[in-house]
């Protein structure tokens, strides 16, 4: 498959769903760069700056980023010129107000559905061996989960109105998740 003209992806799903292998994988397949939330803010939390501390308590704590602050970054990063032909978003919009604000930049929006046993269970898979991520702990995860809930599904049915929400079952095999992705932004 070619290069799709100037494609805008969102990926939405608790976390372990899947968001970042599925996203990487699309990168790879498309040729549109992959660009991670939390990977943005776990680069902010390292800087030795009052910002970057404040980030750091918030998402170990396992609190979100308030909404205002997340829209300036996402916003800022994607003036970038690497993302004038589109990208591959992870992480945003979280909440109603964010997806209002970025009505224009989503072409298609993914929901990797997976349920929350589902995804605790491969939180903690991923955290046995090689140390969680400090903003990975159980009571961290059980309360992004909750806002997820919370804030997010509403995102879900407002993308669902728009008519470009695509809810894949993303407790399949990675390669099942990853041809069914392409499968259905191509309409088939």
């Amino acid at each position: 498959m070619s290069k799709i003209e100037s494609m805008k992806i969102v990926l939405i799903g608790i976390q372990g769903a899947g968001k970042s292998t599925q996203g990487n994988l699309l990168s790879e397949k498309l040729g549109v760069p992959y660009l991670s939330t939390g990977h943005i803010f776990r680069e902010l939390a390292k800087e030795k700056t009052k910002f970057g501390r404040y980030v750091k308590e918030v998402m170990n704590a396992g609190y979100l980023i308030p909404g205002k602050k997340t829209l300036a970054i996402v916003t800022e990063y994607l003036k970038r010129p690497e993302y004038k032909d589109g990208y591959i978003m992870d992480g945003f919009p979280r909440t109603l107000s964010q997806a209002e604000f970025f009505k224009d930049g989503a072409d298609k929006v993914i929901y990797l559905k997976v349920s929350d046993d589902e995804a605790l269970k491969r939180l903690s898979f991923r955290n046995g061996d090689n140390g969680a991520r400090e903003d990975e702990t159980p009571s961290a995860i059980a309360k992004r989960i909750g806002l997820f809930h919370k804030l997010t599904e509403p995102v879900l049915d407002y993308y669902r109105e728009k008519g470009i929400l695509i809810e894949i079952d993303g407790e399949e095999t990675i390669e099942e998740i990853h041809q069914e992705i392409l499968k259905k932004i191509n309409g088939d």
